[in-house]
């Protein structure tokens, strides 16, 4: 594992309903169109662009996202962009080996673990375990939601020592815990993003851009949020759904991105590597489609996938 300041997840769900976005544009022919992890106040809170529209127009739009190239979604692309973020997180492009890796990084979340760093003190390891045990109500961490519930939100880890560690380890040896760790990341993150992404016209590097974006600084309102990103990034650029250059647009992205997560402080100060030797390289070369061979840098180790 990398330093400690730059495995930091913020994360948990708004209420995600879709309104109707129109139009044309974007690479492979797409149509057009937090909780933090840390309590934050914003002056003016952005309004989740997913969270309005009729029952017919939000049909209508989930017929038309049906409808276009699947990108990201795609099973191989999807392999993808857990590589890549797993060269982030976990310093190793094989996510699927970090089912069971637990420790509290001292940032403040308390204990990360799984192969997105789920945490204690965030909510999402909160709501993938309650969503585990209803399916698996033997299992072994059904005896700590009670203290999960207690420490969400802070960094305690009151009622989890000493065996919750343990406990996470050993459940992930279990394959219907791999699977809970699978649909608890499209869940929260992985699906929300690709969605939005796609309704903005981007292509798969911009609906990865996205989903990493989501992963880093959790589907929130707040500025430093994703949704507070994504408004600060439309203000600069034209989303490629209303008609603007779709790299100009993921790069004011990027920008705003980046911003946020050099303004925090302390053990929450970020390495931008993520955006700065992979997500922007892979931009510059035009590699809209995120094809293979891939080659970056992250916090100075050397990854590369292959040409399929």
């Amino acid at each position: 594992m990398k330093p400690a300041t730059r495995i930091i997840l913020i994360g948990a769900p708004v209420a995600i309903a879709v309104s109707a976005i129109l139009g044309i544009g974007g690479e492979e022919e797409i149509p057009l169109a937090d909780r933090p992890r840390e309590a934050r106040k914003t002056a003016a809170p952005v309004q989740n662009p997913l969270a309005s529209g009729t029952a017919s127009e939000r049909q209508a739009l989930e017929a038309r996202i049906a409808k276009m190239p699947a990108g990201l979604a795609d099973p191989a692309k999807k392999e993808i962009a857990a590589q890549l973020v797993s060269s982030a997180e976990h310093s190793t492009l094989n996510w699927r080996g970090r089912y069971g890796s637990i420790e509290d990084l001292g940032d403040g979340r308390g204990y990360t673990a799984g192969i997105i760093g789920f945490c204690s003190g965030t909510n999402d390891m909160l709501q993938l375990v309650e969503a585990y045990t209803a399916d698996h109500p033997d299992n072994g961490l059904a005896r700590y939601l009670p203290a999960l519930r207690k420490v969400d939100g802070s960094d305690s880890h009151e009622g989890l020592d000493p065996g919750f560690t343990d406990a996470w380890a050993a459940e992930a040896a279990k394959p219907p815990f791999r699977a809970a760790q699978d649909a608890a990341r499209d869940r929260i993150y992985f699906d929300p993003a690709v969605r939005l992404a796609k309704m903005d016209g981007l292509g798969t590097l911009g609906q990865f851009i996205y989903y990493d974006a989501m992963l880093l600084h959790g589907p929130g309102l707040a500025r430093d949020g994703f949704y507070g990103i994504r408004q600060e990034a439309m203000r600069k650029a034209r989303t490629a759904a209303e008609g603007g250059a779709e790299k100009r647009y993921l790069n004011a992205f990027l920008d705003e991105s980046r911003s946020a997560m050099r303004a925090r402080t302390g053990p929450a100060r970020r390495d931008t590597s993520r955006i700065d030797t992979a997500q922007r390289v892979f931009l510059r070369n035009g590699n809209t489609r995120l094809t293979p061979p891939l080659q970056w840098r992250m916090y100075g180790e050397a990854f590369r996938i292959p040409a399929s």
